[in-house]
């Protein structure tokens, strides 16, 4: 008998489970708290929580976190420095750091457009090399030819030892900008995944377990740790992927819409006949389009753990994530006498920080690279929480915000606040830590507003649900403007939205939720066993599918009198090969496109016989009748369904994808 492990690694919690490989059934389960920053400690606890003997038969651990989401949420990447090659226009309200535009990039047939101007990118990067963790770059068309994008990042690698991240190996698609975006993303999240894929590969090694070990990706699929740690930005919804075929698979709905609480955000996305609902034009996330393939989700900075603060006669929940009060009071023996002192700051004074229930408090991240007034603020914020007045209590100024945040963004200080949490806790529908630390905290933030604390929870309640209701809709009603949903879901009518398909909740608390979200729409609200564990369950439920995109294009010569060949093109993920017959430019993109699903199938431990490979395939015509300017292939490999669970089981040995992990991270 042999079983599979899944952990996922949330903002608040990481939780895990054991599925038994035989019929699919979950044989036990555990949630412990998410260790900030370092995740080891968490995944430890998690898994040892579970049935230890059962443990010891787990052939296959499948990871997933929200920490890549969370990351860009929250705006606590590592510095990058993006090197766009060719003519870019930057958008105006871009929040891109450290970047630079320089002479180079290709045309749509791969063809060089200017020449690559090396001296500006070397000035580049030798300014910000030991200012930034890694470098991403970005040239126009490299798709079409990936020239110019190696060149700097050989360049980059001998100058710095950075690591580099090109726009091409993340995308096949054309968006030359939105590929730079990708690219910069991903790099920032370089050290995130490093750092935890590293943590679990230490402990599953700890353990003396040899299991394959693989990571779900935003599209539902999985991929090997090596791949994983290349492209976190695939992971980057890693965690909504798990969420939705968890809530499938549970639920025993192969159709359904999913709202997936968790601490920083919540997502709602959509599976139609056990298919997660992909995006056309790629993951958008915390405002960046990107060219991830990736679930078509509505994301909201808004979870169990998203701050709750009041300013003038409003009641604002997030955007960043904090520790509840509730849970502050049992991690930290002396907060809760620092939260009765019950300090009131000057009511015209406050926002997401100058709050009566907000505490700060230092981790463990080194601190590097800080202005004067970061170190400044740094060296008052101490191992045990403490309120803007206690780190500056000898000052009649109080720190500027935008320091506050640095720090925080930098993982330096982690907030203390009133959270949706807290409120269940105030309201008796959810009581896992300190009820009177809550209690406490919706009796400073009421009496700002002039009301109970029990109605101002029953408040944050009603907001929170209100806000689940209006992602949901927005997201099954694509088009139909945010702000009209808002005015129906809040006024008084004799009428409600319909859900025509089960709408299944997964997350700790989520179940509270459940009667405010009926009063909101009218549907079939699902909350199935083990909802609190779903996004777990989901990671053992995807597949290792991989999708490759291969582009045969004709050249003809410039004259308008004579549309003669000059040759054709296959474009690949490896680079681009010339050919003078077009039959043998189709048969290598088919043979090609076929030989990369099944290297990549190789390292899962499957063999060709059991995968499956779809090609579609796309000609673009300039007129009726004659040779296509253009044939797209896409291949897509997936394992067939009554084996895969056979090469899963029968993986024995520690893959060459740990070698190397011999330490944590």
């Amino acid at each position: 008998m042999t079983y599979s492990l899944g952990i996922d690694a949330g903002g608040t919690y990481t939780d895990s489970i054991l599925i038994r490989n035989s019929d699919g059934k979950v044989i036990s389960s555990n949630k412990a708290l998410t260790t900030y920053p370092d995740p080891l400690e968490g995944i430890t606890k998690s898994v040892d929580g579970l049935d230890q003997e059962k443990l010891k038969l787990v052939t296959l651990v499948s990871v997933s976190t929200t920490l890549a989401t969370n990351t860009i949420l929250e705006k606590t990447g590592y510095p990058v420095g993006l090197i766009l090659i060719g003519n870019y226009d930057i958008p105006a309200d871009s929040e891109i750091e450290n970047w630079i535009i320089v002479q180079g990039g290709h045309d749509s047939h791969g063809n060089e457009v200017a020449a690559l101007d090396i001296s500006a990118v070397e000035s580049f990067v030798l300014e910000l090399k030991d200012k930034v963790s890694a470098f991403a770059v970005s040239s126009y068309f490299s798709v079409r030819n990936t020239e110019h994008e190696l060149q700097v990042k050989a360049l980059i690698q001998e100058l710095t030892g950075l690591p580099v991240v090109c726009g091409h190996e993340l995308a096949q698609s054309l968006g030359a900008y939105e590929r730079g975006v990708t690219a910069y993303l991903n790099a920032q999240l370089l050290p995130v995944a490093e750092s935890f894929l590293k943590t679990v590969v230490f402990e599953i090694k700890r353990r003396g377990l040899e299991p394959r070990i693989a990571m779900l990706r935003c599209d539902g699929s999985v991929v090997s740790v090596q791949e994983a740690m290349k492209k976190p930005i695939e992971s980057v919804f890693s965690g909504p992927a798990a969420s939705l075929l968890g809530a499938s698979y549970l639920s025993g709905n192969e159709t359904c819409a999913v709202i997936d609480v968790g601490g920083t955000s919540t997502d709602v996305s959509l599976i139609h006949k056990g298919l997660p609902y992909l995006s056309e034009n790629g993951a958008v996330v915390g405002g960046w389009q990107t060219k991830v393939r990736a679930l078509r989700m509505e994301t909201s900075a808004m979870g169990g753990d998203s701050h709750i603060w009041v300013q003038g006669t409003l009641t604002n929940i997030g955007p960043r994530r904090v520790i509840p009060l509730c849970m502050a009071a049992v991690l930290y023996p002396s907060f809760m006498s620092t939260l009765k002192k019950r300090w009131i700051p000057d009511r015209l004074k406050l926002n997401e920080h100058i709050q009566a229930t907000k505490f700060f408090i230092r981790t463990k991240q080194k601190a590097v690279d800080l202005s004067r007034e970061e170190e400044e603020l740094l060296s008052h914020i101490k191992d045990e929480p403490l309120s803007l007045k206690d780190v500056y209590w000898d000052r009649n100024i109080l720190p500027a915000k935008r320091v506050m945040d640095s720090l925080i963004q930098k993982r330096l200080v982690q907030a203390i606040g009133f959270t949706p949490t807290d409120a269940l806790h105030v309201l008796g529908e959810y009581t896992e830590w300190n009820s009177e630390a809550s209690l406490i905290g919706a009796t400073l933030l009421a009496n700002f507003l002039g009301t109970g604390r029990q109605e101002f929870c029953l408040a944050v309640k009603e907001l929170f649900a209100r806000n689940m209701a209006r992602d949901l809709l927005s997201f099954l009603m694509e088009g139909v403007d945010r702000k009209e949903i808002e005015k129906m879901l809040e006024g008084s009518f004799f009428s409600r939205f319909k859900v025509d398909i089960p709408v299944v909740l997964l997350g700790g608390p989520v179940r509270a939720y459940a009667n405010e979200l009926k009063k909101l729409i009218d549907a079939e609200i699902v909350v199935p066993e083990y909802s609190d564990v779903g996004n777990a369950v989901g990671t053992l439920v995807g597949k290792g599918t991989k999708r490759v995109e291969i582009t045969v294009r004709t050249i003809y010569s410039e004259s308008r009198y004579d549309l003669k060949t000059k040759g054709i093109f296959v474009y690949t993920p490896a680079g681009r090969r010339h050919f003078i017959i077009r039959s043998e430019a189709l048969e290598f993109a088919d043979e090609f496109g076929r030989k990369l699903i099944l290297d990549y199938m190789a390292e899962s431990g499957l063999s060709p016989e059991q995968v499956i490979i779809s090609v579609e395939k796309k000609d673009i015509m300039v007129h009726t009748g004659g040779i296509p300017l253009e044939t797209r292939f896409i291949f897509e490999g997936v394992p067939k369904s009554d084996v895969y669970e056979k090469a899963v089981s029968g993986h024995k040995t520690l893959p060459a994808n740990l070698e190397g992990f011999e330490g944590k991270a």
